[in-house]
């Protein structure tokens, strides 16, 4: 019976390394999936009540596709526009050759040919760049495949939610009540790192956003969404963004707007975390920020960009495991619990 049962697990960690094997070139996308599934299940358990199951989960798929690809696409063209009006905006006369060719024998007794200098670096740019262009055409094909794995992922996800954590509850050996406290406690940090990262990051960004617009700062729209980037960082935040807005304001002869502008994002922007962390945090979990800081740039380590969000969440699902431990310890060593 125990060489069965030692077979048994010696199986168990086959298949379980094979199957990690297959998980992880798109490991990425599989936790997004997980997490916008996560997002999207309260209006999944909604929905069945009123349609099927499919219907429900298919409607809430073209919901989250359309929420993700628009405002990519928005992003995309924005940085494309800021792009095109860089080189429209560019000076012509300045990049004339033979003027610069001039101005630099003039200044250095040097005759230079900048237009053959010119083109010999454009031929080697090409011939990286058709060298490059094979690993180029595998990362978009990556990309699509990886999407298409985290769009059907979601879909069964939600459609199969329920029964999913059926299953995982019936092989997990602990009790009832030490399953049900454990994914409250979890539940409570996974909404506390949303509400109270996430959320606040993207409130953070944008109103720091309207401040780059009402003064008048370029390309606001694409330094609003770095801004809700960095927003998820701690200690780094939009500062990164805002602060070099305003000394950029100064030295366009701009003082009031540059004073204006660093006024309301020490104020407004600053004061926002003050208020809304509170608010949104207590509601759900009393997460330390030690545990945001350290979730966050380690996460960002170890599971890639999905760490700004798994990171917090790992170290707040160990905090909820001693906590569960610590409560039902007793029942746990129980000689009859099987």
């Amino acid at each position: 019976m125990n060489l069965s049962k030692g077979f048994l697990f010696v199986l168990v960690g086959v298949f379980a390394y094979l199957s990690l094997l297959l998980v992880l070139p798109f490991f990425q996308y599989v936790l997004g999936a997980i997490l916008v599934a996560y997002i999207l299940y309260p209006a999944q358990e909604r929905l069945e009540g009123r349609v099927s199951p499919r219907i429900a989960a298919f409607a809430l798929v073209v919901l989250a596709v359309a929420g993700v690809v628009v405002p990519l696409f928005v992003i995309v063209a924005a940085v494309a526009s800021d792009a095109r009006r860089l080189v429209e905006n560019a000076d012509a006369e300045a990049f004339q050759t033979a003027e610069l060719e001039r101005l630099i024998e003039t200044r250095t007794g040097v005759s230079v040919d900048l237009t053959a200098t010119l083109a010999d670096s454009a031929q080697g740019i090409g011939g990286m760049i058709l060298e490059q262009s094979t690993a180029w055409v595998g990362a978009l094909t990556h990309t699509i495949v990886g999407l298409g794995v985290a769009v059907f992922l979601l879909y069964y996800l939600l459609k199969d939610g329920s029964e999913l954590l059926a299953w995982i509850r019936e092989l997990t050996p602990l009790p009832d009540e030490a399953q049900d406290d454990f994914y409250r406690q979890l539940d409570a940090v996974m909404w506390a790192v949303l509400a109270g990262h996430v959320l606040i990051a993207i409130i953070q960004g944008v109103i720091a956003g309207l401040g780059l617009v009402a003064t008048g700062v370029p390309n606001a729209a694409f330094w609003t969404v770095v801004m809700i980037i960095l927003s998820l960082i701690p200690l780094v935040g939009s500062f990164l963004v805002w602060g070099p807005a305003v000394v950029y304001l100064f030295a366009t002869s701009e003082p009031f707007l540059a004073t204006a502008l660093f006024a309301y994002s020490m104020v407004v922007v600053g004061l926002s975390d003050d208020y809304l962390r509170p608010i949104l945090v207590d509601r759900y979990a009393d997460l330390n920020p030690a545990v945001i800081i350290l979730g966050v740039l380690g996460g960002v380590y170890a599971f890639g960009v999905m760490g700004l969000f798994y990171g917090p969440v790992v170290l707040g699902a160990l905090i909820a495991t001693l906590n569960v431990m610590r409560e039902h310890y007793n029942q746990l060593t129980e000689p009859g619990l099987q």
